[in-house]
């Protein structure tokens, strides 16, 4: 079935936003999502109910079909492969590449996001951290928390972001923190919820609570 554009957006935000919550959507979460007029998510969800792509239960928002889900996870999956190219192979930095990945995955060809997933050697997570599912719409798994989870003494490799904002992951830049850093928790601050931690270097650094509260980790295995 052919999809346009702004089908695929809207069946990406409701893939997105039902992982999150893990029920189905409202359409003010959508529209706020999409940044658009509910009424537009409202004629929308019409369109794509009568293409079978979604399913509107009164009271309890809009889920997606099995077809729906199937569109959404390809253009997710082409998303998160054009990212890992333009930062693996066109030296953008993660908090670049957004945008210009919004516009690559809607390519159709099937054989080029197999291509781009074989040359860049079949990844399993994005720039971000974020898994890339396969060519079946499997995602790999890894445990990861948030590093406000883990105490002192504990170990851990920062593996993604809960916030990818531009704005956020510039401010991780300039942090110098990035996807594989180790750091060891030397304290909790309760009057902020900072956290210390120490670098590999030896160096402490003071984390905010928005960072501490949006960077995801996985713990170091000695």
């Amino acid at each position: 079935m052919e999809t346009t554009y702004t089908e695929e957006n809207y069946l990406k935000a409701i893939w997105s936003l039902s992982t999150k919550s893990g029920k189905g959507v409202s359409t003010n979460k959508i529209a706020e999502r999409l940044e658009t007029k509910a009424s537009s998510v409202t004629d929308m969800i019409r369109r794509l109910s009568e293409k079978g792509l979604v399913d509107y239960i009164k009271y309890q928002g809009v889920k997606l079909s099995d077809e729906g889900r199937e569109v959404a996870v390809r253009v997710i999956r082409k998303h998160r492969l054009w990212e890992s190219f333009l930062v693996d192979k066109l030296g953008f930095n993660w908090d670049e590449v957004h945008d210009l990945a919004e516009q690559l995955e809607h390519i159709r060809s099937t054989e080029l996001t197999d291509r781009l997933d074989s040359f860049l050697g079949n990844p399993k997570f994005d720039p971000h951290g974020d898994p890339i599912p396969s060519r079946d719409g499997s995602f790999p798994e890894r445990e990861r928390r948030l590093l406000q989870s883990f105490g002192p003494g504990d170990e851990i490799i920062v593996t993604g972001v809960s916030d990818s904002s531009v704005a956020f992951l510039q401010f991780l830049n300039r942090m110098k923190l990035e996807l594989g850093t180790h750091l060891r928790v030397v304290e909790h601050i309760d009057f902020d919820q900072s956290m210390l931690v120490q670098r590999e270097d030896g160096n402490e650094q003071l984390l905010p609570q928005g960072v501490v509260s949006q960077l995801l980790v996985t713990e170091k295995l000695n």
